[in-house]
């Protein structure tokens, strides 16, 4: 465990350059003091680790020094399958890359065997969901391409109600790229502001020579999870009381898992077993087209508006099909 923590400070290091006792103690979930020890233990395996000392300090490795890639197995190299998620790269232009770089690895290794495929044949990830297909997206591989070089970009954007924003003008630094059911989603610099747009809603994309500096606290991973959970939180507007028949209660699900996890249950009522469940939803319109789908197992308790809605919709729904 030792070891293989030795290892990954060793590239951590070599990656980013210089990192803060602070920052390696969480990155490996240890205390600095651990943290201090095992920079000792590279330092004395000959590892030219130093350390910088005040407010901008931390530890780095000396110009120019490289790690040779050694000890990783043919299983951990086959693993890279996995994380590269072979369809994935091959939206983004890179699926040539891709083999030749696990080819390379998985063939350099002394336990090497002639099938380097193996994870492939037996695992395949499919990110989009049920009946769905996936969007085209004619402009990500020059857009991956702007993301990579770190070049400016203008673009027409369609928004949700399908009108085309008219903003080719405004110049934008793209950032990072997020795959996310099935969806590619850009994440971008507008002025000092960070945005995040459907990729497939692109209508026109300029690439300009010039470049761009990426901020140094950005952080892809962590800006996605905070606008993933700000823009869950901004949909769920209301709040609605219902009472659910067991069967109902299989179906919560449904209403999203932002929702569910807010939800106050009371226990199962002695008579029927249905429970009544408070939770946030988001506007009552499509709160009701939700609920539609509950059938007989639901009814609204609070507030009016939503169970009027919900009526309205059954009645027409009726109307339709009385004849």
């Amino acid at each position: 465990m030792a070891t293989s923590r030795l290892v990954s400070m060793l590239l951590m290091l070599q990656v980013k350059g210089r990192v803060t006792a602070q920052a390696l103690a969480d990155e490996f979930n240890v205390s600095i003091r651990t943290v201090y020890r095992d920079i000792d233990q590279l330092s004395a395996a000959g590892v030219p680790v130093y350390a910088d000392r005040g407010p901008g300090g931390g530890f780095a490795l000396l110009d120019g020094y490289r790690a040779k890639l050694t000890g990783i197995t043919k299983a951990e190299a086959e693993t890279l399958s996995i994380a590269g998620l072979t369809g994935a790269a091959s939206d983004l232009g890179l699926s040539e890359q891709l083999r030749a770089a696990q080819l390379k690895l998985v063939t350099a290794l002394p336990d090497a065997a002639p099938d380097t495929s193996r994870i492939g044949s037996r695992l395949h990830i499919d990110p989009v969901g049920w009946y769905q297909r996936p969007s085209p997206t004619p402009w990500l591989t020059m857009l991956a391409g702007a993301v990579w070089d770190q070049k400016r970009i203008s673009m027409q954007y369609r928004t949700w109600n399908a009108r085309d924003e008219q903003d080719g003008v405004r110049v934008r630094d793209p950032l990072g790229l997020v795959l996310k059911g099935g969806e590619w989603y850009l994440v971008a610099r507008v002025r000092t502001q960070l945005r995040t747009y459907r990729v497939s809603s692109i209508t026109q994309l300029i690439v300009h020579d010039e470049t761009f500096e990426r901020p140094d606290d950005f952080d892809l991973r962590d800006e996605w999870s905070s606008a993933v959970a700000l823009f869950e939180k901004s949909l769920l507007k209301h709040t609605a009381r219902l009472r659910l028949s067991p069967q109902g209660m299989t179906r919560l699900h449904r209403l999203g898992a932002a929702a569910v996890e807010q939800a106050q249950i009371s226990p199962p009522s002695e008579q029927d077993g249905w429970q009544e469940v408070t939770l946030p939803v988001e506007q009552l319109g499509y709160a009701a087209e939700q609920l539609l789908g509950f059938a007989g197992h639901v009814k609204v308790l609070d507030p009016p508006e939503l169970r009027e809605r919900l009526r309205d919709l059954g009645e027409q729904i009726a109307s339709l099909n009385a004849g």
